[in-house]
């Protein structure tokens, strides 16, 4: 069955995890994504262990192109020519100083969606800095409020800013095909996506909170502000288990299910504000009744109550969960190099036009003489030119 992106051609000049993520999604979806990487080097995400290239780079094309080269810019042209994005991720003015702005692209293809991705954005006085997704971390406000309480400010172990703005990345895409196509808008425009931006977005009111109540957050650990009990608490078997339980019939059902029922009655944990102004007194409480279970002990009272619990996993765990095996959380995907690459299955699931793998991350310029023939109708003799002078 085709993905919901068939047909839909996309140039991905883009480097490292933003772009290697935004790719993928689009790959995943069917689309025809084309890897435009530096001939001999290629991606620097190749740099890193294997497994990050196979990953982000599954369901691409690799074409190897050098953009510093006048052929290379105008093969690139030509390519713009019969693409629907165009996806880069350079320091802001780098294509310019290619002859490749977005209005020369936009001469040669009206249709054609330009996808920008910077750290600080296409214009402002941050626009030259490097904007790594540590950077970006730090700036949003998301390191401030990461952490305990007596802790420095936390960086997230993952790539959180460049995830996110993959996938609004993603989203303004979709915007832009649907605008154009959809509703008949027909020409493409340029998407400015600046990697701080979408973090800062999913970090809640903190500028309304500011502006309101003049409240800043705060470092809380695994508490919450919101809503009480919500923590990890340590089991007898020195393992791990999760609850947000800040509902009441959610409270009143962990109360019950610890034989603790006098907690409900109880004016300090009446309700959620009265929970919240007591976090400290509650989680005490609950932590003690936890830890005198193991962690199957405590998560077989939890489930038959029903009270919104989980152990803390590991990869490991993951790996073996019964319910993930089932929902094929996981993909192993045939691999040249390993023989086969586990990795996350493509999400979410579709019902008429389903997400797919179709390849681990490629070697480095596998596709480049099926891109040339196939986009621009070069033959053998003009693709060897083309090696000869190291463009391709």
């Amino acid at each position: 069955m085709p993905g919901p992106l068939e047909g839909v051609k996309v140039l991905d000049l883009t480097r490292l995890i933003v772009g290697g993520f935004y790719g993928m999604l689009l790959a995943d979806a069917g689309a025809e994504v084309v890897k435009i990487e530096v001939p001999k080097r290629g991606d620097t995400l190749r740099a890193w262990k294997p497994s990050w290239w196979k990953v982000y780079g599954r369901g691409k094309k690799s074409l190897t192109l050098d953009l510093t080269q006048t052929m290379g810019q105008e093969i690139l042209k030509k390519l713009a020519a019969e693409a629907d994005v165009l996806a880069e991720n350079f320091f802001p003015g780098k294509l310019e100083s290619w002859g490749l702005s977005p209005k020369t692209l936009h001469e040669i293809n009206p249709r054609l969606i330009v996808v920008r991705i910077s750290g600080w954005g296409q214009d402002g006085p941050y626009r030259d800095r490097p904007g790594f997704g540590t950077l970006v971390e730090a700036a949003s406000g998301f390191s401030a409020i990461n952490g305990f309480p007596d802790s420095p400010p936390l960086l997230p172990p993952v790539p959180i800013a460049d995830m996110t703005a993959g996938l609004y990345g993603v989203s303004a895409t979709m915007f832009a095909l649907y605008q154009r196509d959809a509703l008949g808008g027909a020409k493409g425009q340029i998407i400015d996506l600046a990697l701080y931006e979408p973090l800062f977005s999913i970090l809640g009111p903190h500028a309304a909170e500011f502006a309101l109540n003049g409240k800043k957050y705060q470092r809380t650990g695994n508490l919450s502000e919101n809503s009480s009990p919500r923590n990890c608490y340590s089991t007898k078997d020195s393992k791990w288990i999760a609850i947000s339980a800040s509902t009441q019939p959610m409270f009143e059902r962990l109360a019950k299910s610890m034989g603790r029922a006098d907690l409900i009655e109880d004016p300090r944990f009446k309700n959620n504000v009265a929970r919240v102004s007591n976090n400290p007194n509650l989680d005490s409480i609950i932590a003690s009744e936890i830890k005198t279970r193991s962690c199957d002990e405590n998560m077989k009272i939890f489930s038959n109550a029903g009270v919104t619990a989980m152990p803390v996993y590991d990869i490991e765990d993951i790996l073996a969960d019964p319910h993930f095996l089932q929902r094929e959380l996981i993909k192993k995907v045939p691999d040249a190099e390993f023989g086969e690459v586990p990795m996350h299955n493509a999400t979410p699931r579709m019902s008429e036009t389903p997400l797919e793998i179709r390849w681990t991350g490629p070697p480095l310029g596998a596709h480049s003489e099926e891109i040339l023939i196939s986009w621009l109708g070069m033959n053998s003799e003009e693709i060897g030119q083309l090696r000869k002078g190291n463009v391709v």
